[in-house]
């Protein structure tokens, strides 16, 4: 007690040089999963549960140097006894230390959130209760609207007394990044490079490595075009795929989105508003007859559940990728009947990018509707409450696609969250208009 009471004087001593600060968040979320992300068949039964985080956040200022730590809890209710010793939820989402290197000049070292633009190729994963951080030194050089930000990452499972082979899955040994983006006017822009090397091995019969090494795929593009003229805006983006993937494939893929934004300002003074958006994302695919190249665009760091509708059945824990594609025709109303208080309601119309051949048979691409509906409510400073239901009307190409067996007919799925976040500016998650 007295050295934890000493530390926080020390600290709290003189705010001119130093300051510490510790806040956090909680968010709890009751889901109920009919198709969910992967959709369910006629002999599954839904599941229920409730789930949280909580995450403890710690930060240390001093002149020019900014540290940050953040750890989490992630848990579902019911999933460790009531009486334990220890358990393996906790863990440390953030870990980085900020320091200046001359004028307009930063480096950034740790464990950090890379969370740009749209969030569609970057993203925390903040939907997702334990979130995504990487492994990585950025160096920033920001001057009014132009920021460049560049940096990378070499990642190890353990630290070796020999050898450099990676078998961590799903994840990048080295990875490299070069971003620009800058405003003129009503004109927002950004450009991306990204270079994901991924470790690849090749095993004799007795499971032997008998050659190793890393296959780099290349992702380049325009994360933000946005032009904003009053309450209209015009925006999309495009990011283009190259290089080799994990199985040694050249690639060659796309992703194209466009949309327009309307507002309506109905009461000013109480803050009653409307926005509707029209627009649409293509995704290339890759054909099902077979092909030595990879045309299937991999969104591969992005908060997906953000796009092609909230029930995650494309590009969210592996559904749909490496398929045969994705065209996402989508319409979006939001009403604002306050700014505490927001109902909306979205549909998508999802086709494949590609054919699909069954057979000798092309089937139709269509692949299904979605219809989901979002609320929010902000009680106060601190705390909101946001919920949601989404309903997938699928075809029989979809069906096909899944090659599982019957799916039900009806699937759904619908969620309450509780948000505590009493310094962040977000108070919503997962909600993208």
């Amino acid at each position: 007690m007295l050295l934890g009471g000493a530390i926080f004087m020390a600290l709290s001593f003189n705010p001119t040089f130093a300051q510490f600060n510790l806040d956090g968040q909680f968010i709890q979320r009751g889901e109920f999963r009919n198709g969910f992300n992967r959709p369910i068949l006629e002999n599954e039964v839904p599941a229920k549960f409730i789930a949280h985080r909580a995450r403890l956040q710690a930060s240390y200022k001093m002149e020019n140097i900014n540290f940050y730590m953040s750890i989490q809890d992630i848990r579902t209710w019911g999933n460790t006894p009531q009486v334990k010793a220890t358990d393996n939820f906790l863990s440390v989402h953030e870990a980085w230390l900020e320091t200046n290197i001359g004028e307009n000049w930063k480096i950034k070292l740790g464990r950090q959130e890379l969370n740009y633009d749209n969030f569609r190729f970057l993203g925390n994963l903040d939907w997702e209760l334990q979130a995504r951080a990487h492994d990585f030194a950025l160096v920033k050089y920001e001057k009014e609207d132009m920021k460049l930000h560049f940096g990378g990452g070499y990642n190890q499972s353990e630290q070796r007394l020999a050898g450099v082979f990676y078998d961590m899955n799903n994840n990048y040994k080295a990875a490299q990044m070069i971003r620009y983006e800058n405003k003129f006017g009503a004109l927002n822009f950004s450009l991306l490079f990204w270079n994901d090397g991924r470790q690849f091995a090749v095993r004799n019969q007795a499971g032997t490595i008998t050659d190793e090494g890393i296959n780099y795929r290349q992702t380049v593009g325009i994360p933000t075009l946005k032009y904003q003229k009053g309450n209209t805006s015009l925006s999309g983006f495009y990011y283009y795929q190259l290089g080799v993937d994990n199985f040694g494939r050249n690639v060659n893929a796309f992703d194209l989105s466009a949309q327009v934004t309307q507002q309506f300002d109905i009461d000013s003074e109480t803050g009653k508003k409307f926005r509707f958006v029209a627009g649409l994302e293509v995704l290339s695919g890759t054909s099902n007859t077979g092909t030595l190249e990879n045309n299937s665009f991999s969104p591969l760091y992005g908060t997906n559940h953000l796009f092609n509708g909230y029930m995650d059945l494309f590009y969210v824990g592996g559904a749909h990728e490496n398929n045969v594609g994705l065209q996402d025709y989508y319409i979006k109303g939001r009403y604002d009947f306050n700014p505490k208080f927001f109902l909306q309601g979205d549909i998508h119309r999802f086709l494949t990018h590609k054919n699909v051949i069954q057979g000798i048979s092309q089937l139709d691409k269509n692949l299904g509707t979605e219809l989901d509906l979002s609320f929010g409510y902000i009680f106060n400073s601190a705390i909101s409450l946001q919920g949601g239901y989404s309903h997938f009307l699928y075809s029989d190409t979809f069906q096909s696609l899944q090659n599982r067996g019957t799916l039900k007919n009806t699937q759904n799925w619908s969620y309450l969250m509780l948000i505590f976040r009493p310094t962040m500016k977000n108070r919503f998650i997962g909600i993208l208009l």
